[in-house]
């Protein structure tokens, strides 16, 4: 089994029920430019496999030599199968740990690389969803324009350049069509990249709270 499928047995995510508000910031920023296009509401997105792959790929690329966060969550996992309750787990396995030469302050740091690794991911994915944008949704935008605006000196010509005026707003208005279409999926995709980061994120620095809780002096 590659690494990266070894470290996806130690993260199980499950998608969020849905609830009403706003989104999480997370989500929220990195479709800031998709949702003002359109004045759409931003949708709530949802854990996926494919994006979960894509950040957990990411960490095992950069997963650090020697036993670090990433043992420490496969000697938790391994705990949960004996009967014992939450903080005997952390400190069997920070006991565990400190055989192998790592320390608590260690397995935060190294949990700390992690979600380094993952907002690189973020970013990343950002970068490539403005590309996206500009190229589904900003330049078609700019083809509406130059549609109205051919729309308009055309109009002067009334009956002579009716039938251009008339191709000219079908253009315009299947433009918009595509731009809904577009949007709504760039919004749905982003939503469920946050969704997937948050649901990371959140559960290793749940983990580093633990460990910072449980660690025996």
């Amino acid at each position: 089994m590659s690494m990266w499928k070894n470290i996806k047995s130690l993260f199980i995510i499950e998608e969020e029920a849905p609830a009403p508000g706003p989104g999480k910031p997370a989500a929220a920023s990195t479709g800031k430019m998709a949702a003002e296009s359109t004045g759409a509401p931003q949708p709530k997105g949802k854990v996926t496999e494919q994006f979960t792959d894509v950040l957990l790929r990411a960490m095992s690329e950069q997963n650090m030599e020697g036993f670090d966060y990433l043992e420490f969550k496969k000697s938790l996992n391994s705990l949960k199968q004996m009967e014992m309750d939450e903080a005997t787990r952390y400190q069997s396995a920070l006991a565990m740990a400190q055989t192998m030469g790592a320390k608590p302050q260690q397995l935060a740091e190294s949990a700390q690389h992690y979600i380094e690794v993952l907002k690189k991911e973020r970013a990343k994915f950002g970068e490539a969803l403005a590309k996206q944008q500009k190229l589904q949704v900003e330049d078609k935008e700019e083809h509406i324009r130059q549609a109205e605006e051919g729309i308009k000196s055309k109009l002067a010509q009334i009956q002579q350049l009716q039938q251009e005026i008339q191709a000219r707003q079908q253009e315009a208005e299947a433009l918009k069509g595509q731009i809904r279409e577009a949007t709504d999926k760039l919004l749905a995709t982003q939503s469920d990249f946050a969704a997937s980061f948050d649901a990371l994120a959140g559960q290793i620095m749940h983990d580093v709270e633990k460990i910072k809780q449980y660690q025996k002096q």
